[in-house]
């Protein structure tokens, strides 16, 4: 059976090299030449692991930089646009977990569908987004990825089937099973990824949401991105069993190392094999957020700056991979264009994102419904106002 998944896993992969994009456009010139990298084993839950021997290649790894890196730059000016004030309200970073949605994306495909939480500025930008919009959204300008209107916590891309940034802890999780019983409906041989962090790992409606899942066998991806604190909480003061690979019970799991692309990717590849041909699995990320919880926590009151410090010297992504292609040759000074043309990509979108207007007013009744015929909705001041639905916010 793991010979089976693993080769559909390996045609699901090539599929999505379509994912790349931009990253492709910066690192084209690494050799398409394979080998293959050996990554720590999965741990398993009533399942046979893949094979922890992944093929790549040096072009694979230069476009996964580029990404990872994309990502990385991008969080560190939200970081600083946001102390300069230029962001308000809820901010909540994802540097240190690069890896895991960067493998997710090189094992999937756009007509996959992703939902996730509250950190959600990446996973826009490898769906297809831009760099400007993350940043116009994050500042609530009209430019934006919703128009301004959904700040961070609320980033979505229809067309490429990204459908949030959910503000409630946990919330999305049961979402992600709907989306994932819409292709089952739909026959369209897709799956749907819900993330969810450790901090909402232990709430009912995920349980019901394996549950139906389950019963249903949907094609559904559980992520748990356990980065170890829920806010402050550290995971072994919050979860009885911090496996939470294993929480699915009767639904098979594997721990994956979240620090490693490589193992991302495979990991990845193997689950929507299996969930396509069998219903739901859960993956376990073992990740780390380098930022506190959100903007508003500095993060070293519950864990000690030396922890900090050795995640990023021992286990760093983005640097495990720029290290992985050094080492099989790849030219050191591509890698240093690569690093110079997206600290120009950031530095551009930062400066865009300022220049573009602040939303009007009438937007805040746009969109509320599809078919807004016969629907008043009430103003602050009592009077009767009907929305108007206009998609591409031509008005």
């Amino acid at each position: 059976m793991v010979k089976s998944l693993m080769g559909l896993a390996r045609a699901a992969a090539a599929g999505a090299q379509q994912q790349a994009g931009a990253s492709r456009a910066f690192a084209s010139a690494f050799s398409t030449d394979k080998f293959t990298v050996e990554v720590q084993p999965f741990k398993p839950h009533h399942i046979e692991p893949p094979s922890n021997v992944v093929e790549t290649s040096l072009a694979e790894l230069g476009e996964m930089y580029t990404l990872m890196y994309r990502m990385r730059r991008m969080e560190i000016a939200a970081d600083m646009m946001y102390k300069a004030k230029f962001i308000r309200g809820f901010c909540h970073l994802y540097d240190g977990q690069e890896a895991v949605t960067v493998g997710m994306e090189f094992a999937l495909t756009k007509a996959d569908s992703i939902i996730t939480s509250y950190r959600d500025h990446c996973q826009y930008l490898t769906r297809g987004g831009t760099m400007k919009e993350v940043m116009a959204e994050l500042m609530g300008r009209a430019d934006g990825a919703t128009r301004g209107i959904g700040g961070s916590m609320h980033m979505y891309h229809r067309k490429n089937h990204f459908y949030g940034g959910c503000g409630i802890v946990g919330a999305q999780i049961p979402l992600g099973a709907g989306l994932a019983f819409a292709h089952k409906y739909e026959k369209d041989n897709a799956v749907a990824v819900t993330m969810y962090g450790d901090g909402a790992a232990n709430q009912g409606q995920k349980y019901e949401a394996l549950n139906m899942a389950g019963l249903w066998n949907l094609p559904c991806i559980f992520v748990c991105e356990n980065n170890h604190y829920g806010m402050g909480t550290a995971v072994e003061r919050a979860a009885k069993s911090s496996n939470f690979y294993t929480r699915g019970d009767y639904i098979p799991g594997l721990k994956v190392d979240g620090m490693d692309v490589l193992a991302s990717k495979q990991a990845f590849a193997f689950a929507k094999a299996y969930a396509l041909a069998n219903g739901p699995i859960v993956l376990e990320l073992d990740t780390y957020r380098y930022h506190g919880h959100s903007m508003s926590d500095p993060g070293s009151t519950y864990r000690s700056r030396d922890e900090i410090s050795s995640m990023r010297q021992e286990r760093d992504p983005v640097e495990r991979v720029k290290k992985l292609v050094l080492a099989r040759g790849g030219d050191a000074a591509e890698l240093k264009r690569i690093e110079k043309e997206v600290k120009k990509e950031v530095d551009e979108a930062v400066e865009a994102a300022k220049a573009s207007p602040t939303p009007p007013d009438h937007w805040l009744w746009k969109n509320v419904y599809k078919n807004a015929d016969h629907v008043a909705l009430r103003n602050i001041d009592g009077s009767p106002v009907t929305p108007v639905y206009d998609p591409d916010y031509k008005q």
